[in-house]
């Protein structure tokens, strides 16, 4: 067990799926693996581990912001050997080429603060992408006839920005979208030599102002995890 981990030793698979609403983990692991069982439900935060195609794997929420997935990414990797984190989740769309329902694999994550900020200081770090994964979930979204975009995004550390000048540049500087954890995922996979990516739906849109109904997030959820798994065993 960890502080906010109850899993047992080798409850947690090598790789983890991290959504950001643990109960977007609970129906990924029971609709796409085998034989999930409960390993983690301490403060609400619910990960499942199973099988998918004879591979071991582990869908763990997240929480939202870098702050919540710094905590459990730090004790899936510290504490339970996790080699392999791929954050699935929604965005914003920024850029009027990009779409209500399309991918986003994210290359670079940019943000004004991370937790790691603490760590570099004046050093603006930008890791990216692990890029076999990146490779992987490409090809996988053009198997499957998704619209995918690769490039950089956005990891806002707040939910009710008003920085519309932030976000004029940020569009004008070709960010794809918005979400709220990757920098800092980015950030602990390089800190610790593992892997990591995130894998985004575009939800609602910046500068259109569309927004998916309810019951079509679901189905568009699913095509990222089907993305993610097959990026992590192609």
């Amino acid at each position: 067990m960890s502080i906010h981990i109850g899993a047992k030793p080798g409850d947690i698979a090598e790789t983890v799926l991290m959504p950001g609403d643990p109960y977007r983990a609970r129906w990924a692991a029971e609709t796409y693996l085998d034989n999930p069982r409960l390993v983690n439900e301490v403060r609400g935060m619910l990960g499942y581990t199973g099988t998918w195609k004879g591979n071991p794997v582990t869908i763990h929420g997240s929480g939202m912001g870098m702050p919540s997935l710094s905590i459990y990414a730090n004790e899936l990797i510290r504490d339970y050997g996790a080699k392999t984190l791929i954050r699935i989740g929604s965005c914003g769309g920024m850029q009027t080429h990009v779409s209500i329902r399309d991918v986003i694999v994210a290359m670079t994550a940019s943000s004004i603060s991370t937790p790691s900020r603490g760590i570099f200081k004046e050093f603006n770090f930008a890791p990216p992408a692990d890029w076999t994964l990146l490779r992987n979930a490409v090809a996988a979204a053009e198997a499957k006839g998704a619209p995918v975009h690769v490039g950089g995004i956005y990891s806002a550390d707040v939910f009710y920005d008003e920085r519309p000048d932030l976000n004029e540049q940020m569009t004008r500087h070709g960010i794809l979208g918005v979400e709220m954890e990757a920098a800092e995922l980015y950030n602990l996979a390089a800190r610790h030599g593992i892997r990591a990516l995130c894998v985004l739906t575009v939800s609602d849109h910046l500068i259109t102002h569309e927004a998916l109904p309810s019951e079509d997030r679901e189905r568009s959820f699913g095509d990222m995890v089907e993305i993610a798994l097959d990026a992590a065993f192609p």
